[in-house]
């Protein structure tokens, strides 16, 4: 293809006096990394991840500069491997996309094949960015519990962070599993949201946490997806019923995990890590022929919000402030 070919991407500077910049750039085809893969995107998301990247987080990405976005969905320009066809429509999401890797923040991606799945025919390519990594790290969640062999009949399963990307997809695929679920936010006035979501109760966040200075609280949950971290994910393992588990997949309360082994050895609870990134590609074609199928949420459109590149500063102060319910959409087309 033309290296000199021009599109446009939101680009993140580190000024010289240490400080970040964003704006709307024209870039070309020579500035991208190389790949075997050159993907147009037509969509993408807002992630938390996203906005750390976006606002110069060194855990997330070091090199300026950077075009952030971990989710892309859109159409094969060309593959040197013959992995995929030109105009096949595909879904990005994790590895180094929107990291090191420029990512869907800009109207063309350069990455390995090896990233790419095929978009199920039962998703658009908006559907597919509605749940993006959220959506992919939420069903990942779900399946493992269900491996874990946590059943709708064995009891109330726990969503923590409930209004979030993560936390309201996991709340509508486990209703949609036949889980009840009881969803705990610091957002009271989403009531309404997360019950057409699918969750049977609301709770607050100090719901959970009460008593969680005890090495072991009262068995309340058989299963729960945690998006917190920290206190929260730490009430929710000393509160799980005997041989439940517990998936973790987020950080925002903390990084910490303030508790003792009793939970694991008295109650046989698991501790089970969510890792979409390196996710190997049998369990991501998995996961999203499930989300293209019987785990497609049934409100989908309901949690979305669609935005332009010049419309993602605003959600970038959004996300990172906690005011961010449900999705964001990035629309490139």
């Amino acid at each position: 293809m033309d290296k000199s070919m021009k599109f446009r991407a939101l680009v993140v500077e580190k000024t010289a006096g240490g400080q970040f910049m964003r704006e709307i750039r024209e870039r070309s085809l020579a500035d991208l990394p190389s790949g075997d893969l050159i993907v147009r995107v037509n969509y993408s998301s807002l992630n938390y991840k996203d906005a750390l990247s976006a606002t110069g987080h060194p855990g997330v990405t070091r090199q300026f500069p950077h075009t952030p976005g971990i989710d892309a969905a859109g159409e094969v320009l060309s593959c040197d491997d013959g992995s995929f066809a030109v105009g096949d429509k595909v879904i990005v999401t994790g590895y180094d996309l929107g990291m090191e890797t420029d990512g869907g923040w800009g109207e063309i991606i350069r990455i390995p094949s090896s990233w790419a799945v095929r978009l199920p025919d039962a998703l658009t390519e908006q559907e597919a960015m509605t749940l993006g990594t959220a959506g992919f790290t939420a069903a990942l969640s779900v399946l493992k519990l269900v491996r874990a062999g946590v059943k709708p009949t064995d009891g109330d399963i726990l969503v923590t962070g409930a209004t979030g990307g993560v936390g309201s997809i996991a709340v509508t695929i486990l209703a949609r599993a036949g889980y009840r679920v009881v969803a705990a936010t610091g957002k009271s006035t989403d009531e309404r949201f997360l019950r057409d979501m699918g969750a049977a109760e609301i709770i607050s966040r100090d719901q959970v946490t009460t008593g969680s200075e005890k090495p072991m609280m009262k068995e309340r949950w058989a299963g729960c997806v945690d998006v917190v971290g920290g206190e929260m994910l730490s009430a929710a393992v000393k509160s799980t019923r005997y041989g439940g588990a517990v998936t973790c997949c987020g950080l925002v309360g903390s990084t910490d995990l303030p508790m003792n082994v009793f939970p694991f050895i008295l109650r046989g609870v698991s501790l089970i890590g969510i890792d979409s990134v390196k996710c190997p590609a049998d369990i991501r074609l998995e996961v999203w022929a499930k989300l293209a199928g019987e785990w497609k949420p049934g409100h989908l459109m309901d949690m979305v919000t669609v935005v332009s590149l010049d419309g993602l500063e605003e959600k970038l102060q959004s996300i990172l402030g906690g005011k961010i319910r449900g999705r964001v959409v990035v629309k490139l087309a």
